[in-house]
């Protein structure tokens, strides 16, 4: 299983080569600030310069960007969680959700015996809290691989921009096979729009054979990976209701980088094809810095 997992990732990186190729544009997403490091309000072209292989490149077109977070949380709430630790789950859940920025957009999804959605997508918090008590045990088995399909399919009908975010907290009950042609999709689909992916991975430790969760595992380590985002691999209740808060603090940093940036379209340089290297950029108007740059503007 391992091997054909690792061997459809390699054919969805080179996706992304092929789609570069056809561009003669390139967006990159850039944080500048200030000599305080606060994020400036207004970017003009002669402020920055951006070279590709040490070629300085046209800047074409500056936006701010100010997007807002949307956040999915999914919880296996079935046979790997069992019904005594259904309270740490809630209390994790709960202290993600009061971690996350005032108003985030979130979804909150229980996994067994199928993905179902708890709570709509809303920015309201205590409609978000209220949800926390509804999510309740299940004698399934959670869908690890398939909720994580059916939030990028969600992710994908919502046309604004915004920064998505996943968040699952997994057993290792479940998905154990005929799951090849899911995860190829699921990696098409994240690196079509790119999302950050944060995984917790439950076991009961004794009560777990040894290849209980194996996929789970794997999955959940390429897919993290792959987006930036965190795994962690546990089997104490007691860390389930830390970790998730952690979690939502972390999903709050990146948010409060990640917010205040702009998306610069520049020329690339005659003759230049493939996926782009050697990308660099330098503030050049006095006092200012450049924070960060990427491609899609998450900042994990």
């Amino acid at each position: 299983m391992r091997k054909r997992l690792l061997a459809i990732a390699g054919l969805v990186f080179g996706v992304s080569i092929l789609s570069i190729e056809a561009q003669q544009q390139l967006t990159v997403f850039a944080r500048i600030v200030d000599g305080k490091g606060a994020p400036v309000a207004t970017l003009e072209p002669g402020d920055v310069s951006i070279k590709e292989n040490n070629v300085e490149v046209k800047v074409v077109k500056i936006e701010p960007v100010n997007w807002p977070l949307k956040v999915q949380v999914l919880v296996d709430n079935g046979a790997g969680l069992g019904n005594d630790n259904l309270s740490n789950l809630r209390t994790g859940v709960r202290g993600l959700i009061e971690a996350l920025p005032e108003a985030t957009e979130l979804t909150l999804v229980t996994t067994a015996p199928q993905a179902r959605i708890v709570v709509k997508a809303t920015t309201d918090r205590m409609a978000q809290l209220k949800g926390v008590d509804l999510l309740t045990p299940d004698g399934g088995s959670g869908r690890f691989v398939e909720s994580l399909n059916e939030a990028m399919q969600r992710f994908e009908k919502d046309k604004t921009d915004f920064f998505p975010v996943i968040i699952a907290a997994a057993t290792t009950s479940g998905d154990t096979n005929n799951l090849e042609n899911a995860y190829k999709q699921l990696l098409k689909r994240l690196e079509q729009k790119p999302t950050t992916v944060h995984v917790a991975l439950f076991s009961k430790g004794a009560n777990t054979s040894a290849s209980a969760g194996a996929v789970q595992t794997e999955v959940g380590i390429n897919v993290t990976k792959f987006m930036g985002g965190r795994f962690e691999s546990i089997n104490a209740g007691t860390r389930l209701a830390t970790l998730l808060q952690e979690f939502g603090a972390q999903v709050a940093k990146s948010q409060e980088g990640q917010s205040h940036q702009f998306r610069i379209t520049v020329a690339r340089p005659n003759g230049a094809s493939g996926s782009p290297g050697g990308l660099s950029m330098a503030a050049t108007r006095a006092g200012l810095s450049v924070a960060s740059l990427t491609m899609d503007g998450r900042i994990p």
